[in-house]
Order: structure tokens, then C-alpha cells, then sequence
């Protein structure tokens, strides 16, 4: 499990940690060292851009995004090579699912967006790991759709450096930032790689 310096409230899992979204008992044992409810509020993902603001644990139905204000409800998303990022904001926690297709709907920016209309302006993010721009291979169409944040494989085909677009649509918020690579470093759990069904949680709570 990784926790960032910048808060007390965020923490990304490892492949160490188990398969959190498949594995009860992984689930309850990452709950307990974050001294968070093992009730935790999450989505049907859908690589989209939709934000819930949630009250309450459990599925908020389909979507990439939410966000609370409730203390006692810890806000998840589940990722192999997508990233998770979380949001903090003074009374409130918000956390995305941003894998290519949600970044280019811009679902880190209607999250940051969405909690400000709200009077909850994030002061904190968190990005956690993810596929890096040494191995995330794309075809040109998804590549065009990220100008200026194109890049090389360590093979020397064109990539796209997720982690910067996401940078962007944080624009400015001081941002604590995982530098692995879900694909080629160790302990990690990647879908392109080996399309596993285990997931990484990024986990964020108030």
C-alpha cells in the first residue's frame, strides 16, 4: 500500500495488497490498515466521464467518478494500467477512474469541477499508478487525441503520457504523483499485460 506524504486521506494499493475489488478478505485487510470503513462507495466504471456525489456506501450505479462529504464513506475506484485520482478538498474527497477514453471526456476536470460548484474547492490530488508513456502503445487516432502529451515507447512506437494529460486537467492543484508503471514494473497488476481481473483501489476519504 502506498500513502502519500501529502495526506492523510488517500492510499493506493499494490498487487501485495491482493485483488481488493474480487477478494473479501483483501478487502477488509486494506480497510483496517487505513482505519476506514470496509463499506466503501464505488461505481460501475465505464471509462466515461460521469460524476455521483454519494452520501452513502455501496454502488452508485455507472460512472467514472464521486465524490462525498461524509466521513464515514470511503470513495473507490478500481484500476489495472488506468489511474486513480483522488481530489481533497477541506470537508470533501472525490476520487476518478481516468483511463484514455475517460481523460479525453475530461473526467478529472468535472470532478475538480463538479466539488467546487459545490463550495468544495480541492486544495490536494493524488495520482496513483499507472501505465506509463514507455509502454503504452497507441494507434494515431488515440494519439491525436492527446496533443502535446504524445511521447515514445522504450520500443520506439508512439505513446501517450496519461499521467501529464492528467497533470493538465488538474491544472495547478499541488499534485503528489506515483512515477511507476503498472506494465513493466513489479507489483503491480496490469491488464495489458496479462488481462488479469485483479484490480488496484485508489481510496479516499475525509
Amino acid at each position: 500500500m502506498i500513502r502519500p506524504p501529502v495526506s492523510g486521506g488517500i492510499s493506493f494499493s499494490e498487487a501485495a495488497d491482493g485483488d481488493v475489488r474480487g477478494e473479501a478478505d483483501s478487502h477488509r485487510r486494506l480497510s483496517l490498515e487505513c482505519q476506514v470503513s470496509d463499506e466503501w462507495a464505488t461505481l460501475r466504471q465505464m471509462h466515461g466521464a460521469v460524476v455521483h456525489r454519494v452520501e452513502r456506501a455501496g454502488c452508485a450505479g455507472e460512472g467514472d467518478a464521486l465524490w462525498t462529504t461524509r466521513a464515514d464513506v470511503p470513495v473507490v475506484v478500481f484500476t489495472a494500467d488506468c489511474f486513480g485520482v483522488i481530489l481533497q478538498a477541506k470537508n470533501a474527497v472525490g476520487v476518478a477512474h481516468a483511463g484514455w477514453r475517460g481523460v479525453v471526456a475530461g473526467v478529472v476536470t468535472k470532478l475538480k469541477q463538479e466539488m467546487t460548484n459545490e463550495g468544495h474547492l480541492p486544495l490536494l490530488a493524488a495520482i496513483g499508478a499507472g501505465i506509463g508513456p514507455c509502454c503504452f502503445e497507441v494507434g494515431e487516432e488515440v494519439a491525436a487525441a492527446f496533443p502535446g502529451n504524445t511521447a515514445v515507447t522504450t520500443w520506439g512506437t508512439v505513446s501517450v503520457n496519461l499521467r501529464s494529460a492528467i497533470d493538465d486537467q488538474l491544472d495547478g492543484i499541488e499534485t503528489w504523483t506515483a512515477e511507476n508503471c503498472t506494465l513493466h514494473d513489479p507489483g503491480w497488476f496490469s491488464h495489458r499485460r496479462d488481462e488479469t481481473r485483479s484490480r488496484l483501489a485508489a481510496i479516499g476519504w475525509i
